[in-house]
């Protein structure tokens, strides 16, 4: 799970006493927020990870909530998400930038072939499992760009609109050689990059049990403080093929990871979380909200 880091910002209309969202691209203009509005970005990982994950992906943009996803478009199944994505030409779509591969028996490689960026795969040809491993490694940093280029061109030829860009288990903004690479591509492409526009990242439902996820999400509604903020959220489906992925990352990893999967995307399209944002007048907004609203000569480098 990439780093959370702190800040703050605005804009998206929640309207109703059910569960319909008006999209401000088409409605109002977006207008400059009162120092007073909470707003929230609902960013959501992974996707293309597996059918499992864009399934869940599928119920959640069903729901018309506005929403921000990052598709890893190293994975095979990122096509598939593609496919989904096109049906729903509103929902805003990020590069999951990806230089780890983390589960064991399901593991990707770069999109360039791994005779092309040698430094950043294991003997398998395969991504390591996590930023300490390929670090200890040596990357070379000409490498790492080919290798992010090359994702964001797979990315562009899609067929899907391109917001922004973030960064799989935070590796590619980690360490200071790879944050600079990251952020020259995102201004040459013309992308705006998750964690620029101020807003304050947080993801307090990850670590929360399955069947504890809708409570954590209320609380941090209740919480939230005027200003952009941004949650960072898993869904997948849990069955067969999510439950059979374990993950490497971590000495520590989040037991049954399909259950805690599933637990965010029923929390997330609860009746009780959209109580929760309309009790609180919360505006949700995506990424091309607020580049549309702040412009990408607004970015700046979140402090740690």
């Amino acid at each position: 799970m990439r780093q959370i880091r702190n800040a703050t910002w605005f804009s998206w209309l929640l309207l109703t006493s059910s569960v319909t969202f008006v999209s401000a691209q088409t409605t109002t203009p977006l207008t400059r927020s009162t120092p007073t509005a909470v707003s929230l970005v609902i960013r959501t990982d992974d996707i293309g990870m597996s059918h499992s994950v864009n399934m869940a992906m599928q119920k959640l943009v069903a729901t018309g909530m506005p929403v921000s996803v990052s598709v890893l478009f190293v994975c095979p199944w990122y096509q598939e998400a593609v496919e989904i994505l096109k049906q729903h030409p509103n929902v805003s779509v990020g590069i999951h930038l990806a230089l780890n591969s983390e589960w064991k028996n399901y593991r990707w490689g770069p999109v360039t072939g791994s005779a092309a960026v040698p430094s950043l795969v294991d003997e398998n040809g395969f991504f390591f499992a996590s930023s300490e491993a390929l670090h200890q490694h040596n990357p070379s940093v000409a490498e790492v760009e080919k290798e992010l280029r090359a994702q964001i061109d797979r990315a562009l030829r899609s067929g899907v609109k391109i917001d922004y860009v973030d960064e799989h288990m935070g590796t590619a903004t980690r360490y200071p050689e790879f944050r600079d690479v990251t952020e020259r591509l995102a201004k040459e492409y013309g992308l705006g990059m998750s964690g620029y526009f101020g807003e304050a990242m947080d993801a307090p439902q990850y670590a929360a049990a399955p069947d504890r996820k809708g409570d954590s999400l209320v609380a941090f509604i209740n919480r939230l403080q005027p200003g952009v903020n941004a949650v960072v959220t898993h869904v997948g489906i849990d069955d067969a093929e999510l439950g059979a992925l374990l993950d490497m990352n971590t000495s520590d990893p989040l037991p049954d990871m399909s259950k805690n999967r599933q637990g965010e995307l029923t929390a997330l399209t609860s009746p009780r979380f959209s109580a929760a944002l309309k009790a609180r007048n919360v505006v949700l907004l995506t990424y091309r909200d607020l580049i549309a609203r702040e412009g990408l000569q607004s970015m700046r480098r979140p402090v740690e």
